[in-house]
């Protein structure tokens, strides 16, 4: 495909922007955003630290998007993240509608990169 790396790098940065916003947000203000981290989580660590911790690796993960480096992974990693993110929070769906469309597009680009990864070999 002529374009498939500009479609690379606008789903990749797409999918990136979801994810930092949402780890500076928490930073920010992390009372708006702690509710959505699953209550039974405080028997094992409190959501607070781990909400810290996830915005961590969402930024991490935002990084890794934009650095195009083993994109078929880091799609992954993204599809990954956000079908739990909607699973453990399936009822703020009102909110979490958005994160559907960014799911499928971190699908998209596993698909992309699974077939370029194939052609390759």
């Amino acid at each position: 495909m002529k374009n498939e790396r500009l479609i690379s790098f606008l789903l990749r940065a797409g999918i990136a922007v979801a994810f930092l916003y949402a780890a500076i947000a928490a930073f920010l203000d992390p009372f708006s955003w702690v509710g959505f981290m699953p209550a039974w989580i405080d028997a094992i660590v409190p959501r607070n630290m781990l909400l810290m911790i996830f915005s961590v690796y969402e930024t991490g993960l935002a990084l890794w998007l934009l650095s195009g480096r083993a994109a078929y992974y880091s799609a992954a990693f993204s599809s990954a993240t956000l079908f739990f993110i909607i699973l453990f929070n399936i009822s703020s769906f009102d909110i979490l509608f958005r994160d559907v469309p960014i799911l499928f597009a971190a699908l998209a680009m596993v698909a992309m990169t699974a077939r370029s990864r194939t052609s390759a070999g």
